[in-house]
């Protein structure tokens, strides 16, 4: 399995409901908090985005809380 990096704020409604996702199917994830790791911003502006959370999976890149591709994932 790929490993999964969720880039995450505080105080993110959908970081936190993708966390929860993958946390209540037993992921293996790394979570990147860009509020207390701001170097990580110029990352996920180069994978073209701009708001969290943002999904990166080997090739799989997606952003907001999205079920289905998490799944995918898993």
């Amino acid at each position: 399995m790929t490993a999964i990096t969720v880039f995450s704020k505080n105080n993110c409604m959908q970081c936190r409901m993708t966390k929860k996702f993958l946390e209540e199917a037993k992921a293996d994830f790394t979570e990147i908090n860009l509020d207390e790791q701001p170097e990580y911003i110029e990352h996920v502006k180069a994978l073209g985005f701009s708001a969290a959370p943002v999904i990166e999976a080997g090739d799989v890149v997606f952003s907001g809380f999205q079920p289905e591709k998490l799944k995918e994932l898993l």
